[in-house]
């Protein structure tokens, strides 16, 4: 390879790295980056190639645009029409690692990084919070189911989501890879694990089970039976307030937790698809025409502790805001997907690989935001879209080195 080639590559492959770690710590940084990472590759007259998913993704992306200008306000919904930018992580991730597929090891070492630095910055103010409460005199549960964790996020839904898709790539990378990560990497999967139980975020909970589910099943199907154990054993060693928040699930604690809030967003998303089936009500639409929509039966004042700002669920957000087809168009992309990971998966065989790894870690993060989703307006965030993007492109990557190697 040319010495100049040579430049180029590393150039775009250490800005593509910048830009995908530093998802877990900024997004202005991670976008700077990005665009950094996207120019390069113009200057270096290297193709913006999209995967075969670029039809759908089209199609979302111009039914957003539609729904959006039919909206009662076009220009309160540009905030969905710019988050298309970060779309350009699928390119960018995988024009850089189809190319240079065995440097996948030092993204995954970055994100391990990046996340466990976060993850241990959330335990730590765990910490903090509780020691605070508990000099307060304070009701520790009631205090801190307001203000939990974060990490170096800035939401805790953020960071729980974050913290369970690097969880996920490095157990995923740990059963199936052919090139194991320092010890570091995956002593960090304790720290994830904890950072997760603490940050209280019940969404990533139910999520967490299908995902790692879904991974010990494909690496050692018997050590599916340890799993549960291991869950209960976590139930019992967690402090009694988590234990309490487990509960909540079927035993909620009034308007404090937000089982009724869900319900009732649920529902009113329910009756803004069945008034605007084709187009929605328009991106960015949902808390000002909240209280229009929602049943009568639903008391007013809404409590104070709602949050109206969305839906609380990716489905009924995206055909509330987009209409049907919208919702249809964002699921075929995921569904693409997912078909071509598990026939990538088939392809590759039992043996361990840089390739299986990957498309198995693709399927387990996509399992935690479509789970995680059915409770919360996941993608809405902007750093679980970047990070679920990058994934994506990192997926299609490992099928392009796969059919590479199988052209050879």
């Amino acid at each position: 390879m040319p010495a100049e080639e040579t430049i180029q590559e590393r150039s775009i492959l250490y800005v593509a790295i910048a830009a995908a770690a530093l998802i877990h710590v900024s997004i202005a940084a991670s976008q700077i980056f990005l665009g950094l990472g996207i120019l390069l590759l113009l200057i270096f007259r290297r193709q913006l190639e999209f995967p075969r998913i670029w039809i759908p993704l089209a199609l979302f992306f111009g039914w957003t645009i539609l729904a959006d200008v039919f909206s009662p306000d076009p220009w309160g919904g540009r905030a969905q029409i710019r988050k298309f930018f970060v779309f350009l992580f699928i390119p960018l991730i995988y024009g850089v690692f189809s190319r240079q597929f065995s440097k996948v090891y030092y993204l995954v070492a970055a994100w391990a990084l990046v996340a466990t630095a976060s993850g241990f910055w959330g335990l730590v103010q765990f910490a903090v919070k509780y020691q605070h409460a508990k000099q307060a005199g304070q009701d520790f549960y009631v205090t801190y189911l307001a203000r939990r964790i974060t990490g170096f996020e800035s939401h805790w839904m953020t960071f729980g989501a974050l913290q369970l898709s690097v969880l996920s790539i490095l157990l995923a990378q740990y059963f199936f890879s052919s090139r194991k990560l320092p010890l570091w990497a995956y002593a960090s999967t304790l720290i994830l694990s904890a950072a997760i139980v603490l940050g209280w975020t019940r969404s990533i909970w139910l999520a967490t089970i299908p995902a790692v589910l879904y991974l010990v099943w494909f690496w050692r199907p018997k050590m599916i039976l340890a799993v549960p154990v291991i869950f209960a054993a976590a139930f019992l060693a967690a402090p009694h307030s988590t234990r309490d928040r487990v509960t909540s699930l079927f035993q909620p604690h009034g308007d404090t937790d937000s089982n009724l809030h869900r319900i009732a967003t649920f529902r009113t998303g329910i009756e803004m698809i069945k008034a605007h089936p084709l187009l929605g009500i328009g991106p960015e639409e949902i808390a000002r025409n909240f209280a229009a929509y929602a049943p009568k039966d639903i008391p007013r004042p809404f409590p104070k502790s709602w949050y109206l700002g969305h839906l609380h669920n990716i489905y009924v957000q995206y055909a509330a805001e987009r209409g049907l087809p919208g919702l249809i168009f964002i699921m075929s992309v995921i569904g693409v997907m997912l078909w071509d990971c598990f026939h990538g998966i088939w392809q590759c065989g039992p043996a361990p690989s840089q390739e299986l790894f990957v498309l198995h870690a693709a399927v387990a993060v996509t399992i935690g935001i479509l789970v995680g989703g059915l409770f919360e307006y996941n993608l809405g965030d902007s750093e679980v879209l970047m990070m679920f993007v990058s994934v994506i492109g990192l997926a299609y990557a490992a099928l392009s080195a796969k059919a590479a190697t199988v052209a050879k």
